[in-house]
């Protein structure tokens, strides 16, 4: 098939789009794991955790970990299916709303699963440690880092 000038500017569309979407995702999935860094740096430096406390938070972290890294590639899978659906399609279809209601799926676990280990997380904390650790999940929660 010839390459026409509609065919080009379309495209080029697609890749924009293609191209916003992942980026999206992208700045979605860094600021999720910069969250989640930043309270695990919170919780081991400010709440002075006891030994026992300290060990069931590693062994909760490492199983966390694990779910993660399956839970970031089924996104990332999801994010290439619709990268596919897109390229096959060449338009806003049946395929490519069905890829996006995938990545949505997946990206909606992996929140999920993140709110049920912060849950977690707190379990293990005595009440005073729980009180912090609730000022600093809602700050996390509602901070705008652009400011």
């Amino acid at each position: 098939m010839k390459l026409t000038p509609v065919h080009a500017v379309l495209l080029i569309l697609l890749a924009f789009v293609a191209g916003g979407l992942g980026a999206s995702a992208t700045r979605l999935w860094r600021a999720d794991r910069v969250e989640r860094s930043g309270m695990h740096e919170f919780v081991h430096r400010e709440l002075r955790l006891s030994k026992d406390q300290s060990t069931r938070l590693d062994a909760l972290e490492r199983d966390f970990a694990i779910d993660q890294r399956k839970l970031d590639l089924a996104l990332r899978t999801a994010n290439a299916d619709l990268a596919r659906a897109i390229d096959e399609e060449g338009h806003y279809g049946s395929k490519v709303g069905a890829a996006i209601e995938e990545v949505h799926l997946r990206m909606g676990e992996l929140q999920k699963a993140t709110v049920r280990h912060v849950f977690e997380m707190r379990g293990l904390l005595e009440p005073e440690q729980q009180r912090a650790f609730d000022r600093e999940v809602r700050r996390a929660l509602t901070h705008d880092p652009k400011n």
